[in-house]
């Protein structure tokens, strides 16, 4: 998987850019937000990236801003929203604002992004809002949550990608993670979640 692109920042519009890496373009589908903070073409510029590979083709999503691939890679392991939707999510709404509308139950605000349906903004509050609940009570106790749940968020997410490559089914992989997560607390390595859950299953 491209975890990132770091270029020379080719071409740009609302809903792409394109990294010159070595004489190699790279097409990035980017956020509003993203796009909103991108440098002048020509500057060098590095992009976070998700990789989305089905049977017609590849697609690379980038983001500027770690925390937005989080989230974004987050409303993509809710069921019903793929890398199309989550785009249009984060581009709809701030990192904070779909965060906060999460955690207060807003149904309404998540619905109101086009191609969320009600029974999917439900699903998405219903799935992420104790993730993100936990978060807040973290950072209203005085811990600094950036870093750490930027570091737990990649290292869950990664290490979630490397059991379902392994083979493991994804709703099992979550619960071992889950279950040692609890068990460890989490500031645990990709390799210490990979290995712990080996041994688990």
């Amino acid at each position: 998987m491209i975890a990132y692109v770091d270029g020379k920042l080719a071409y740009k519009d609302p809903a792409q850019a394109i990294l010159d890496v070595g004489g190699l373009g790279y097409e990035i589908r980017i956020s509003l937000a993203t796009y909103a903070k991108l440098p002048a073409e020509e500057e060098k510029i590095k992009l976070y990236t998700y990789q989305h590979i089905k049977e017609d083709g590849q697609t690379l999503y980038g983001f500027l801003d770690p925390n937005e691939k989080a989230l974004f890679m987050q409303l993509i392991s809710v069921s019903g929203i793929g890398p199309g939707t989550g785009i249009v999510m984060v581009s709809s709404m701030s990192v904070g604002e779909i965060r906060q509308a999460i955690v207060s139950e807003d149904v309404r605000a998540i619905q109101s992004i086009k191609g969320v349906g009600p029974k999917t903004a439900q699903r998405v509050i219903l799935e992420l809002k104790d993730k993100f609940r936990k978060d807040e009570l973290l950072a209203k106790a005085g811990i600094d949550t950036v870093p750490l749940a930027k570091a737990h968020n990649t290292s869950r997410s990664e290490a979630l990608a490397a059991l379902v490559m392994l083979g493991f089914a994804r709703a099992a992989a979550e619960k071992s993670l889950d279950q040692i997560q609890r068990k460890h607390g989490n500031d645990l390595t990709v390799e210490e979640l990979i290995k712990f859950a080996l041994k688990s299953g």
